[in-house]
């Protein structure tokens, strides 16, 4: 009868340590292999059959049982510490079944993921190097229009020494990056990246704010989230999705915790910036925001509003039709 390998892989740029152990803990190979395709497959046929791998969370795969690293705490706590130990701990937990695994995305969704955030870096650096580029201008007191270095409108550096401005200020502004050409209208656009054309969601799908069908925020949302069913409650989605704070309770009493950092920043900060646009085109969220306005300030309101997008948005997933609105049902109904 044969008996299953568990193997646990501590994953570097150059090298790779592993760990073979059997059911009974004891181990069966222990080494490191360089992190090369060749490699790699030269090892696999020299493993004892059947086997199966566990690694922690790294940028290197996405298709073996990888590790949640915030739950893997007793390796980075651990007094001694290096990789074939922390290889031989990964082999453990897959043997006793304690491996905390996380949510691995289909390849086609972390592929247009990545694309997206990429745009959203690109809009950030635009928006920061423009932001460096108006400050010594205005500092100095020099005119310029607000217009794209794309066309051939913003040209600070030439204003800056004609008009005598130190060349301390001239350095900073001619530092700025070529052109924003990659954000244009004729570029990638986020409606390219739509749920439609990513495989997530339907092109059909409507969003609680009407306003943001298709855009960028939509977008955010359908590939951050991915597939609805492997959350099973809405509080599970609420706090992959950052909106409400760690839990602390000690002797019967519950601490008041800021949000929780284990989130997805990407979708949190989508789900933020659509509730403060919701309350003013949609009526329902208009008033959840006045009722919770009144018990606290506004950023409890606008968090209560990104909650209730989010149950929403999870209702509309798993019962595949369109959002209709609180007005619309009631009219039909009448």
């Amino acid at each position: 009868m044969t008996t299953m390998n568990y193997i646990g892989l501590d994953v570097h740029k150059k090298t790779i340590s592993y760990c073979v152990k059997d059911v009974s803990g004891r181990i069966q190979q222990e080494g490191k292999i360089g992190s090369t395709r060749r490699e790699l497959d030269c090892w696999m046929k020299t493993l004892p059959q059947p086997w199966t791998v566990a690694m922690e969370a790294t940028i290197f795969s996405g298709w073996i049982k990888v590790a949640h690293p915030l739950m893997l705490r007793a390796i980075a706590a651990a007094k001694k510490k290096n990789d074939q130990i922390d290889a031989s701990k990964l082999a453990d937990c897959l043997r006793c079944d304690f491996l905390p695994e996380c949510h691995m995305m289909p390849a086609a969704i972390r592929d247009r993921r990545r694309t997206l955030r990429y745009r959203h870096l690109l809009a950030r650096q635009m928006v920061q190097m423009k932001n460096r580029v108006s400050g010594p201008l205005m500092e100095t007191g020099v005119e310029y229009k607000q217009a794209t270095a794309a066309q051939g409108e913003l040209l600070p550096g030439i204003a800056l020494r004609e008009q005598g401005g130190s060349s301390e200020h001239t350095a900073a502004v001619e530092a700025q990056p070529g052109d924003d050409r990659a954000l244009s209208k004729d570029r990638v656009r986020p409606g390219q990246l739509s749920p439609a054309r990513s495989g997530v969601g339907r092109p059909d799908q409507t969003t609680p704010n009407g306003s943001w069908r298709g855009s960028d925020h939509c977008t955010d949302v359908a590939l951050e989230i991915g597939d609805v069913s492997r959350f099973r409650s809405i509080k599970q989605a609420i706090s992959y999705c950052g909106l409400c704070g760690d839990e602390r309770s000690l002797a019967d009493k519950a601490m008041r915790m800021p949000l929780s950092k284990q989130r997805n920043k990407h979708i949190q900060r989508a789900l933020v910036e659509a509730a403060k646009l919701a309350p003013r085109q949609n009526h329902e969220m208009a008033v959840i925001y006045d009722q919770e306005r009144q018990k606290g300030n506004s950023n409890r309101a606008t968090l209560a509003v990104a909650r209730k997008m989010v149950a929403y948005l999870l209702a509309v997933d798993r019962q595949q039709r369109d959002f209709v609105p609180a007005e619309e049902r009631r009219t039909t109904a009448a």
